[in-house]
């Protein structure tokens, strides 16, 4: 129902919500903890940057902190920068996009599906997802080593 890359920075959100931090962590750290290569999630998370989903600070105290809070943060607006909207929906049937004129014996079915699916998506939040999941407060693996922030390099509101 969604892409790679959507699937990618839905990851990448719920990473950082379960992350109550005080350090930014960096596309390299996030990618190493998912499992994600680090090029491809940095330039999710970028687009997550430029869509206001994730506030993005550059430097040696740089990274990926959440800009809006997960109860209020839907699934659709993580994956809506990565929906490809100029593709038309394929038909399930035959080898071309569908025809809404003469649709397929499916069609109505699977529009009803697919639209109950983006409803879901719509009422989502991260919180949502991660109602069950404890909160890790300092994951060693993705902290800074000691020393390298001094707490003097300006930080973001934690959400907007």
């Amino acid at each position: 129902m969604i892409s790679a890359t959507a699937e990618h920075a839905l990851r990448a959100v719920l990473f950082l919500a379960r992350h109550e931090s005080t350090h930014a962590l960096s596309a390299d750290a996030i990618a190493a903890e998912l499992g994600a290569p680090r090029n491809y999630l940095a330039k999710t998370l970028n687009a997550l940057a430029k869509a206001g989903i994730v506030y993005s600070a550059r430097g040696a105290a740089g990274g990926f902190t959440l800009a809006i809070a997960p109860d209020t943060l839907t699934l659709a607006r993580v994956i809506s920068p990565f929906r490809d909207h100029a593709r038309a929906p394929a038909c399930l049937l035959k080898s071309r996009p569908c025809d809404l004129v003469n649709p397929c014996a499916v069609h109505r079915r699977w529009t009803s599906i697919v639209g109950h699916a983006s409803s879901k998506f719509e009422t989502t939040t991260v919180a949502d997802l991660l109602h069950e999941v404890p909160v890790e407060r300092h994951p060693p693996s993705v902290m800074l080593p000691t020393g390298q922030d001094d707490g003097t390099a300006p930080r973001p509101p934690r959400f907007a």
